[in-house]
């Protein structure tokens, strides 16, 4: 009865460990998550503010997270080299970013370096797009896909997740550039 019991639970396990691995195959190579919102000022008034790391920590929706994050500047001041670097608590992570492209007023690209919860290294965009007196401003990041993370995402919604401190931090951003 035991050896019965034991191989049905044995069986079971396998069966997940089978259905979690064949879920993550179905997951796509590359992620995006992308979000948008409309500010009523012009990208001149709004790119300062996302052009300069030392500025982040007005509107980011991460650095409220922990009280206690250390920061650290490299490079250039801002511009194409900046660097800012991170560490904190399992909320936050540690990682940094580098300015890789910087055409004021319109767009800032950079790249992504997560040290943990995961190593990895994706793409951060900023573009302003000028609509009237107001600017559509587009916060996305993408990336590769790997093996693990598609591990992650049978058991959670990762584009929802980041999307939605996207969205709060776009929600700062508005509220700093609309006063």
């Amino acid at each position: 009865m035991v050896k019965k019991i034991a191989l049905i639970k044995g069986g079971l396990l396998f069966a997940t460990v089978v259905a979690v691995l064949c879920g993550a195959l179905t997951k796509p190579d590359e992620f995006r998550v992308e979000r948008s919102i409309v500010i009523k000022a012009r990208p001149e008034a709004i790119f300062p503010v996302i052009g300069d790391f030392h500025r982040a920590t007005e509107w980011s929706p991460w650095d409220k997270l922990d009280p206690n994050l250390k920061r650290t500047f490299s490079g250039a001041d801002s511009g194409k080299g900046a660097k800012y670097g991170w560490s904190g608590n399992n909320e936050v992570g540690e990682g940094s970013l580098e300015v890789l492209e910087f055409e004021p007023p319109t767009k800032v690209v950079m790249n992504l370096h997560f040290v943990r919860p995961m190593e990895g290294d994706n793409t951060v965009t900023y573009l302003l797009e000028p609509q009237g007196d107001a600017t559509k401003m587009t916060w996305s990041l993408h990336g590769p896909n790997n093996f693990v993370a598609k591990v992650m995402q049978v058991f959670m919604n990762c584009e929802d997740m980041c999307g939605k401190s996207f969205e709060r931090g776009l929600g700062n951003l508005k509220a700093i550039c609309e006063k």
